[in-house]
């Protein structure tokens, strides 16, 4: 004989915005909302496999919000978004009024855990602060109302989570990172930043990287965090720049009628580059920026325009691509002040050189024109 599966009961309106998505809108007690709900925290499993999708707690603006609930006669239309497992039932009431075209009334079944330690059936999509709010409230009686869709794969949470994010823009490093985890991204501006963002995931995971473990990810446990030195969307902006520039050197391996990209190119071409400059300043690699201005976003930026042009004379592909791609940047070397000295030409002491658009083009283009010159055998 099976075991009875507990569920709470809601009164419900069902929204057929979607015929494969149905919205339902419903009220929970605010301790009703852990028992049915949890938060996606993202992280990385040990394969670096990257989990959830949700920023850290807030703990100021939870307590603020807690505040408020415990305050005496309260206010509280701001809802929740949930993610439901496809166990939720929904029966329709019977009669002839029942829908007014747009919804449908009946009765939501919500599968319950028996225990507490057992994982919750739905996701929060959006209100997590206000969630870990309502779990502590001493007013757990008092109705929350809550819009939920059922949504079988993380896959398509995170593409919600995105999108009803927008409005109130996610921090951009989280944005960063599950970017390449979502099937289609909610805008044409976050679409032009999937592959970019993938990218970064590469360069900070792959074993021949020399970034690895040195990019601030939103998924970055506290140890991981102290080890990380380079800002994701400062590398989501270098790489973004080179594939869609005719200029960049990354530009090629994007083949726009096909609709492909040569990624292993790509990889192969960024391991060779960044490897080289790790090798030849192995004094500022790896400081954080306020050691050494080649691991902030200035620097990055600069030395990302500078691969555009270096990287035309290196044969990728060739035994020594590292070792001439490093001779290459040997004719810029003198010049550079990442941990000390003053850049010249610029006038700047090199800890005043900022991660802003007028220091990013200076320095581009001081690194630059002293490429060519030397190519060309100026000095």
């Amino acid at each position: 004989m099976s075991k009875e599966v507990r569920t709470i009961e809601r009164r419900a309106l069902r929204i057929m915005q979607n015929p494969d998505m149905p919205v339902y809108l419903f009220a929970l007690a605010a301790e009703e909302v852990g028992q049915v709900s949890d938060v996606a925290r993202i992280s990385r499993d040990e394969a670096g496999k990257l989990i959830g999708y949700q920023r850290p707690e807030r703990r100021n603006h939870v307590k603020q919000i807690l505040e408020y609930l415990d305050s005496g006669e309260v206010l509280f239309p701001n809802g929740l978004i949930l993610a439901l497992p496809e166990t939720v039932k929904f029966r329709a009431s019977r009669g002839p009024a029942t829908s007014d075209g747009l919804s449908t009334s009946g009765v939501l079944e919500i599968p319950i855990p028996e225990s507490d330690d057992a994982p919750r059936p739905a996701w929060i999509v959006d209100g997590q602060q206000r969630s870990l709010a309502l779990s502590r409230t001493k007013n757990s009686r008092m109705p929350v109302p809550i819009a939920g869709f059922v949504a079988p794969t993380l896959a398509m949470q995170r593409e919600q989570f995105l999108r009803i994010n927008t409005v109130a823009p996610l921090p951009s490093n989280l944005v960063t990172e599950l970017l390449p985890e979502v099937f289609a991204a909610p805008s044409p501006r976050l679409s032009a930043r999937r592959l970019p963002s993938a990218l970064v995931d590469m360069l900070n995971q792959d074993p021949d990287s020399p970034f690895r473990g040195l990019i601030k990810r939103a998924s970055s446990d506290e140890v991981e965090r102290k080890k990380a030195v380079v800002t994701d969307t400062g590398l989501v902006e270098a790489l973004k720049e080179s594939l869609e520039s005719p200029a960049g050197v990354l530009f090629p391996y994007r083949n726009m009628a096909l609709g492909t990209t040569d990624t292993e190119g790509i990889r192969r071409l960024l391991l060779t580059y960044w490897t080289a400059v790790c090798e030849l300043f192995p004094d500022a690699w790896g400081k954080p920026p306020v050691q050494s201005r080649l691991m902030g976003g200035v620097g990055i930026r600069a030395m990302s325009r500078l691969m555009d042009r270096v990287m035309v004379h290196v044969a990728v592909d060739s035994a020594d691509a590292v070792g001439v791609t490093r001779n290459e940047l040997g004719r810029i070397a003198p010049l550079c002040r990442w941990t000390d000295g003053t850049w010249n030409e610029i006038g700047l002491p090199w800890n005043e050189l900022q991660n802003t658009p007028r220091h990013i083009s200076a320095l581009s283009n001081y690194l630059a024109r002293a490429y060519v010159d030397a190519r060309a055998g100026k000095k």
